[in-house]
């Protein structure tokens, strides 16, 4: 079964493999190899826990049951996070721009092509409608292959920036849905 919902303190483990495996499956050639190398799942859900007990809006995805590769009768399948996203107020730049950010998405590679990351979008987007945002955007790295799925969604590319991260000069696109329901009714559209 696959079921999308708030996360708990006890998914941010789940959270920090899944941040983890997505960057070192999406970055090679964009990030260095030393960096995703080195990113910790242990110190990723640190700070997942921290996100989910501030009150940010982490949302999972899991699957369970005759979702998950098939087990021993004995030994039961919990429910597995397979994908996640966080929303809040816009950040920095983006404040300008949108009055909600949709932070982070990702959906293990295994679980892509099944609808996930847009039932995930949608519902970051009732989160920050939820919150009053009438507008929502999200950064994405211009050379993430995965771009298009925003602009599939009806995101318009509203804002480029340059970036400095892990040593590299990165640039980033703003995709942008204003209103918000723009964003709800494409995500509603294309599950």
């Amino acid at each position: 079964m696959i079921v999308v919902r708030r996360a708990r303190l006890s998914d941010a483990a789940g959270i920090a493999a899944v941040h983890v495996s997505a960057w070192r499956s999406t970055y090679p050639g964009i990030l260095p190899d030393a960096f995703l190398s080195g990113l910790s799942v242990v110190r990723q859900a640190a700070y997942y826990e921290a996100a989910i007990s501030a009150g940010i809006g982490v949302h999972v995805v899991t699957a369970s049951g005759l979702d998950v590769p098939a087990r021993p009768p004995s030994i039961a399948a919990p429910a597995r996070v397979v994908g996640f996203v966080t929303a809040d107020s816009a950040r920095g730049s983006g404040s300008g721009l949108a009055d909600g950010e949709i932070e982070t998405l990702y959906v293990l590679d295994d679980w892509r092509e099944r609808g996930l990351g847009r039932r995930l979008m949608r519902t970051a987007a009732g989160h920050l409608a939820g919150m009053g945002c009438r507008s929502a955007l999200v950064w994405v790295l211009r050379d993430n292959p995965s771009r298009w799925f925003y602009q599939r969604l009806g995101g318009r590319p509203m804002a480029e920036s340059t970036l400095r991260f892990a040593g590299v000069n990165l640039i980033q696109l703003a995709f942008v849905w204003d209103p918000i329901e723009r964003l709800l009714q494409a995500s509603a559209q294309a599950s």
